[in-house]
């Protein structure tokens, strides 16, 4: 797993992406042809269940009207992989701030499976950065996924992040646990000083809390349905 983990932080050092490109984020290549680059990757702990570390990847290269997506997430809890994604995706720009994405998803942990995946990214209204996606799973298990983040100023150099996500599943999963309907919110505050434009520390509250049937079968099983941690890590940008 630590090697999976490698693999995918190196590789995407080399295969940059997420967002726009913005002045300071442009790299010239290819022998005078424009291809853009950008890649964040954020890399946190929280003192809880014996240590948990997360990582989230997100990123692209190509030009103006269509790119190539990396991305990937992921938490160990006490030593252990609890969770896994890598996503590969091919984007066309439809709108000056809209793509459209279509690839694959492979899961690593909890359980390998593999997913068609499509979806959207860019700004909505009030500039609120927001990637909507579904998955079809090679079982026939379609889910969903909405993120939306915004960055608020609060000095040219400390940034204030609103963040939420919110998972639904069209039919019950009991392999992990999962029931139909929505089955999962998180929400969050990353608190981030930015010492250079591609380089900064944060503090993320996070709230998170199973929902509906998953919130039941939680509960059946003794888990936690809602969780609250504070996490302290590193952003990065290249």
């Amino acid at each position: 797993m630590r090697k999976m983990l490698l693999a995918v932080l190196l590789g995407s050092f080399a295969f940059p992406g997420a967002g726009r490109a913005e002045p300071g984020d442009v790299v010239a290549m290819d022998h005078g042809t424009e291809i853009f680059r950008k890649i964040v990757v954020e890399a946190d702990y929280a003192a809880r269940d014996g240590g948990q570390w997360r990582w989230h990847v997100d990123g692209w290269i190509g030009g103006d009207s269509e790119r190539v997506w990396v991305r990937s997430e992921g938490k160990i809890e006490d030593g252990r992989p609890e969770e896994a994604e890598l996503q590969l995706l091919y984007g066309w720009n439809v709108h000056p701030f809209w793509d459209v994405l279509l690839g694959v998803r492979q899961d690593f942990e909890p359980r390998g499976e593999t997913y068609l995946a499509a979806g959207v990214t860019g700004l909505a209204p009030y500039f609120f950065e927001t990637d909507a996606t579904a998955f079809l799973s090679t079982e026939g298990d379609l889910s969903a996924r909405l993120e939306q983040s915004l960055d608020i100023p609060v000095t040219q150099k400390l940034i204030a992040e609103p963040h939420v996500e919110l998972n639904a599943f069209a039919q019950d999963v009991p392999a992990r646990g999962i029931g139909a309907g929505f089955s999962g919110v998180a929400a969050g505050l990353q608190l981030r000083y930015e010492i250079t434009r591609r380089f900064a520390p944060y503090a993320d509250l996070v709230w998170e809390r199973a929902l509906g049937e998953t919130a039941s079968i939680a509960r059946g099983r003794g888990d936690d349905v809602e969780v609250t941690t504070l996490r302290f890590g590193i952003r990065a940008m290249f």
